[in-house]
């Protein structure tokens, strides 16, 4: 009898299971995705190493091949070009390209903000000391047209200056970047941790903006400014909402283990070629890039319209386009993800 409970009581238990198991959500349409970004060992991309590192894209049925440009600029060209379908990238190009008719949307929020800093050489100091001074120098960003061009731009438009006036250098992601500034190619810099945080160490810049943190950001933008996202062609997410959904799924399995990751955890999660050479460094910008990750996925309404204000300030095409920034993101694919 107390066997034939046991048994009783278990398929109950197991029926009652099933009852409560999420749907298994439907096959991608297109299980093999070519995904591009702008210098994937960036913290600013870090949701993205942890997904490839932890298995997530596999788990969800896609075979994802990443493909690693010099800036995020480049990652929209091979978007706009069909040679990737989808991107990890800043949440500006959403609203640079609508106003140019060619529709794209955000469908994960990766970073709250932007991380982005804007350093000096320490050496021209005393003679760069506001935004306003870029003017005619030498600004080293990952790439032209890049998020990190657009903060030099909008800094210096705020600052009452002309951003046309400086030169923008693209300098990569990693330790090319870092030898441009030690090089004395750049007199300034516009790039993300472990970059600034290398160049912070060896006491080779003077930091001018800084939005690694919310107050930072707040200083700067006035209020949230959304960063990193993944974006996509309207028609793509049209076409396959189901590989949509497995890629939405697995990036927010990332930022839900980033949630209670230690910074210990994720150094022994990415590759070495990361750290930059320093491992301690690496840590120690990785505890402070924490806060910087988005906790929800989801891209709150000040964020979208304090980005489009940002661009407003340097972007003559924005300021005459009729923008409608609901089409910008969509936070029904976040929202299956749970």
């Amino acid at each position: 009898m107390t066997t034939r409970r046991t048994i009783l009581g278990a398929a109950l238990a197991g029926a009652a299971a099933l009852r409560l198991a999420p749907a298994r959500a439907a096959a991608p349409e297109q299980a093999s995705v070519a995904l591009g970004v702008g210098g994937k060992p960036l913290l600013y991309y870090l949701p993205l190493t942890i997904a490839e590192q932890k298995g997530f894209f596999e788990e969800q049925g896609l075979n994802v091949t990443i493909n690693d440009f010099g800036g995020g600029a480049k990652s929209l060209q091979a978007l706009i070009g069909g040679s990737v379908d989808v991107v990890t990238g800043a949440y500006e190009h959403t609203i640079r390209m609508q106003a140019k008719g060619q529709p794209i949307q955000a469908v994960i929020e990766l970073g709250r903000f932007p991380g982005i800093v804007l350093g000096v050489r320490k050496d021209l100091a005393g003679e760069i000391k506001s935004p306003a001074d870029l003017a005619g120098r030498k600004v080293g960003v990952t790439a032209p047209g890049s998020s990190t061009n657009f903060f030099v731009n909008y800094l210096m438009a705020k600052a009452g200056a002309d951003p046309q006036q400086a030169a923008f250098i693209g300098v990569g992601a990693g330790l090319s970047a870092v030898a441009s500034m030690q090089q004395g190619e750049i007199e300034a810099i516009a790039n993300l941790d472990p970059v600034i945080s290398k160049l912070e160490a060896d006491n080779a810049i003077t930091i001018l903006a800084d939005s690694r943190t919310e107050a930072g950001t707040r200083e700067i933008f006035g209020g949230s400014n959304p960063a990193a996202v993944v974006y996509l062609k309207t028609d793509f997410i049209e076409a396959n909402p189901n590989t949509v959904q497995a890629i939405v799924t697995a990036f927010k399995q990332s930022l839900d283990w980033l949630a209670t990751a230690s910074p210990e955890d994720v150094v022994a999660t990415v590759p070495e070629a990361y750290y930059l050479g320093d491992k301690d460094l690496y840590l120690r910008a990785v505890a402070a890039s924490k806060e910087t990750y988005s906790q929800t996925g989801i891209i709150p309404p000040d964020g979208m319209q304090s980005a489009y204000n940002m661009l407003q300030q340097f972007d003559p095409e924005l300021a005459s386009a009729e923008i409608d920034l609901g089409k910008t993101f969509t936070d029904r694919f976040v929202v299956a993800a749970g």
